[in-house]
């Protein structure tokens, strides 16, 4: 066999690729070129990367405010612009910013594409911040990418303004009205009132106020404009009678449904108050019954199917005694019908039965319940006209996701910061485009 030399190997050039190109090809600026990139930095020093850049001589200048060509005036003294880190190294761009002479403006600054304002990081910077603080908590990403929790604050706010002037307000048929307690104490300006739009394709954060007020209320609906209240089919609220009152005079023409979660909260805390003043009662008499009662809270708040092993054998216990508190967790327990119905007939009539039981059983906590349902019968009903349309536990997942922002972001001092925050993760706000995603 003859043996075959073999061929050498053909080598391929590396393909070599400077920070310019790739900057080139993911942040490209209209008008401007980036003219020097530096490394400084060395042993025991930061290392920091400068990108030098210039306007392009074969562009005009534009107005900052109209964005519209205007003629040179003057060059400011350099300036200088957080960027994303490159491989974990400190980036800025350096840049000497011009005035140009504007006829309907004046003197003012050139349009520079990669700034806003008299903020001192790039937009690319800021938006990349906001979506990693919708991640983490502001300090965390602050932390991570070195930089003051100010600037992720002031990333956020810069996201939030533009997206609420961006958002469009349409196809809004259901709305969610809620209080939530905000900081500590009982004051008013620890109350915030949230207003949630909760169609099916679509649950979001529409407005939020201090306060829970028909003033604060009515602010919200202001804010949202009037052809959303009067294009709306379903609004859905608690039994809190300032909000009942502004959503009857401006938002007449929907459907008002209460919601269930407050209404079995309201039956919880009856049945609690019936246990404690029972217990009380039965301890200072000396009566063994009272032990029949201790560790039976959170059994008896909780829904009877879901009580099970040792829980249910003395739940059972306690409703083979005459106890009170055996007949108001079975007058919580019954009320559950209610909700089973499609009729709104077979459930009013249910519910007149359900109130006639609870007043005459002699336990003041169910009876003003009781009272309490016969004053909102007809919202109640309303439940039942909605047909299954409207899903009012929308409200109460939201809620608990504000909950979540609050406890994660280790609370806010301020309220401005508050309402930042909420509107950034729960607003569904558009974002400013931009040539390259970070994250």
């Amino acid at each position: 066999m003859v043996g075959t030399a073999e061929k050498p190997a053909t080598r391929r050039p590396a393909i070599q690729l400077n920070i310019k190109t790739i900057l080139n090809q993911i942040q490209p600026h209209a008008g401007f070129v980036f003219q020097e990139i530096r490394l400084y930095g060395g042993p025991g020093q930061p290392e920091r990367i400068e990108i030098i850049g210039r306007a392009h001589s074969g562009r005009a200048r534009r107005c900052s405010r109209c964005q519209q060509p205007a003629p040179g005036y003057d060059e400011l003294p350099e300036r200088c612009w957080r960027h994303i880190p490159l491989w974990g190294i400190r980036v800025d761009f350096r840049y000497a910013p011009r005035r140009v002479e504007c006829p309907e403006h004046g003197v003012v600054v050139e349009h520079i594409p990669w700034n806003e304002g008299k903020h001192r990081l790039t937009t690319t910077l800021m938006g990349f911040l906001a979506r990693w603080a919708r991640r983490l908590s502001w300090r965390e990403a602050a932390q991570a990418f070195e930089v003051s929790w100010e600037a992720v604050y002031r990333s956020v706010e810069w996201m939030v303004v533009w997206g609420l002037a961006h958002r469009q307000l349409l196809g809004v048929e259901s709305m969610g009205v809620d209080e939530i307690h905000w900081g500590h104490g009982l004051r008013a300006s620890n109350f915030l009132t949230v207003i949630y739009q909760i169609d099916a394709h679509c649950r979001r954060l529409l407005w939020v106020g201090q306060g829970r007020s028909k003033r604060t209320l009515r602010q919200g609906l202001k804010a949202l404009g009037p052809e959303l209240v009067q294009g709306l089919r379903f609004v859905c609220s608690d039994m809190w009678k300032p909000y009942l009152e502004v959503i009857a005079a401006q938002a007449g023409a929907a459907l008002h449904v209460l919601d269930r979660f407050h209404i079995t909260m309201h039956l919880n805390q009856a049945v609690d108050q019936v246990r404690r003043a029972e217990s009380v009662r039965l301890r200072a008499a000396g009566q063994a019954a009272a032990e029949q009662l201790k560790h039976t809270r959170w059994p008896l708040l909780r829904r009877g199917s879901r009580v099970r092993g040792r829980a249910r054998q003395k739940l059972n216990a306690l409703l083979a005694s005459k106890l009170q508190t055996a007949r108001a967790w079975e007058l919580k327990e019954v009320f559950a019908h209610f909700w089973k119905y499609r009729s709104v007939m077979w459930a009013g009539g249910f519910l007149s039965y359900w109130t006639w039981r609870a007043m005459r059983s002699r336990l003041e906590p169910m009876k003003r319940v009781a009272r309490m349902l016969r004053s909102h019968e007809e919202l109640l009903l309303n439940w039942f006209r909605a047909k299954g349309e409207i899903s009012t536990g929308a409200v109460e997942g939201l809620n608990n996701k504000i909950r979540v922002i609050t406890r994660r972001s280790y609370g806010f001092r301020t309220y401005e910061a508050m309402e930042i925050a909420l509107y950034h993760t729960l607003g569904r706000l558009p974002e400013p485009e931009s040539t390259h995603k970070y994250c």
